[in-house]
């Protein structure tokens, strides 16, 4: 049978599993919900043992459990498929057309809380994997396969890195395939090349012991509030470049043929600002287009700026202290810990005197991930989604962050992302839904993806 005959008559049933798969509100961020990570969790690993996987194991991570399953094939390229069983919360429950957690099939769509982000993808893999066995007359698929999925990735992804560098043997591979991001569009078919890395700081400035009387003290002390204004009005110079000292030392730049990859896509400019809270005007580094800044440039944007007094009428004072809240979205080659240095130096070089500063970096640093175009992986897997969708495929990268780079750091291994999801999928809004018609598309893509990787190519 061929592998697009049996996707399309696996559809029903490849629904009906998955949409049980969805009821379980394995929502990673909410403590009341750990028993339904760890159901979650259960029922993926009893469903890869009834495809045949000879080897699958829930395992422990310190927090919520990840599903790991193993499939040896001898003298075979390792494959590892990486995603995430666990979802965001269903709230604000009265924005749903449906109930998050009871997923509903209205044509061709399927609406509930985990079917683009990251149920519906994962289970993808499961239908080409059986797709491919079918078609083939085999009882093994041609590569080693390796399935891993996490449990925490919705709140940060917090024992990830550990449960990578306690289990490298155990995960090693020669390629990692992650179905968790998104296409161009339904008719414009696109693998994501690349992801940016994330530092974020809080900035405080403190002077006086107790706000002050602008009268008597105004002019004659620093003002935390001026002081950091100052600091914040500096951060970008004309041309909107973030002027840390060696920023943009380590930034692996686009390549012409990625860039003009890049200019191929339907790119609306004011249908995107649309999307962008109606905002006036495209604006950022300059030299570089809007879907390079969003994907491949590195930033600083200010999250939050505060200090004295905000409340109603007037109250002159010179405040006691002054804060910001800054993020800096990273791109591959760039060190979060080296930037992370640079502003710690940046904010020294600016204190003036009788200001004392305190900077603080609360949340995880992340790196960037980057696949070249001319990889391997990435050009088999280019390969069969133009054998699925019978167009060509182009490439985008995402302006998030997640744990990617850590697999790709700590494996050792190349990445390959092979996704079907949409922008207009709402994953993490009310009314979450995916195609159902792209899904089997990466089912199918899946399918062919394996025989890909196993054929020799000199």
């Amino acid at each position: 049978m061929e592998i697009r005959e049996y996707v399309a008559g696996q559809r029903e049933d490849f629904l009906a599993d998955l949409m049980e798969w969805l009821r379980i509100p394995s929502v990673s961020g909410d403590p009341a919900h750990a028993g339904d990570v760890r159901r979650s969790a259960e029922w993926l690993a009893a469903h890869l043992r009834g495809i045949g996987f000879p080897h699958v194991e829930i395992m422990e991570t310190g927090g919520l459990p990840a599903v790991f399953a193993d499939w040896p094939v001898a003298d075979a390229p390792k494959v590892l498929v990486y995603g995430h069983h666990d979802v965001q919360p269903g709230e604000p429950a009265e924005e749903w057309e449906t109930s998050p957690f009871e997923p509903v099939v209205r044509g061709d769509r399927l609406l509930g809380r985990g079917t683009s982000d990251d149920k519906g993808q994962i289970f993808m893999h499961t239908l080409g994997l059986r797709a491919n066995l079918e078609a083939r007359g085999a009882d093994a698929p041609p590569v080693h396969l390796k399935f891993l999925f996490e449990g925490e990735e919705e709140s940060g992804s917090m024992h990830f890195p550990a449960l990578l560098e306690a289990n490298r043997e155990k995960f090693a591979c020669d390629l990692v395939v992650i179905s968790d991001t998104t296409m161009w569009g339904a008719d414009t078919p696109s693998m994501c090349t690349g992801m940016r890395g994330l530092v974020e700081c809080e900035i405080a400035f403190f002077g006086p012991d107790t706000d002050l009387h602008s009268g008597s003290f105004g002019g004659a002390v620093p003002n935390p509030l001026h002081a950091m204004a100052r600091l914040v009005a500096e951060l970008h110079d004309d041309g909107e470049r973030v002027r840390l000292d060696g920023f943009y030392d380590d930034v692996i730049e686009l390549s012409d043929e990625e860039r003009a990859l890049f200019a191929k896509l339907p790119f609306d400019e004011a249908a995107w600002l649309r999307t962008a809270g109606n905002s006036g005007a495209a604006h950022g580094e300059a030299g570089f287009t809007t879907l390079e800044r969003v994907w491949a440039r590195p930033t600083a944007e200010v999250n939050g700026l505060w200090g004295g007094h905000t409340g109603p009428g007037g109250k002159t004072i010179i405040p006691r202290s002054a804060h910001a809240k800054i993020s800096f979205r990273l791109v591959a080659g760039q060190d979060p810990d080296k930037v992370a240095a640079s502003i710690e130096r940046f904010v020294a070089d600016r204190v003036p005197a009788g200001i004392r500063a305190n900077v603080v970096f609360p949340s995880g640093r992340v790196r960037a991930c980057r696949s070249a175009i001319d990889d391997p992986g990435v050009l088999a897997a280019r390969r069969a989604m133009e054998r699925a969708f019978g167009t060509e495929v182009l490439f985008t990268k995402e302006g998030g962050s997640g744990p990617e780079a850590d697999l790709a750091d700590i494996l050792g291994a190349p990445l390959v992302f092979l996704a079907v999801g949409l922008n207009e999928d709402r994953i993490h809004a009310p009314n979450e839904k995916v195609e159902i018609p792209l899904l089997l598309k990466g089912a199918e893509a899946v399918a062919y993806l394996w025989d890909e990787l196993a054929m020799p190519r000199g």
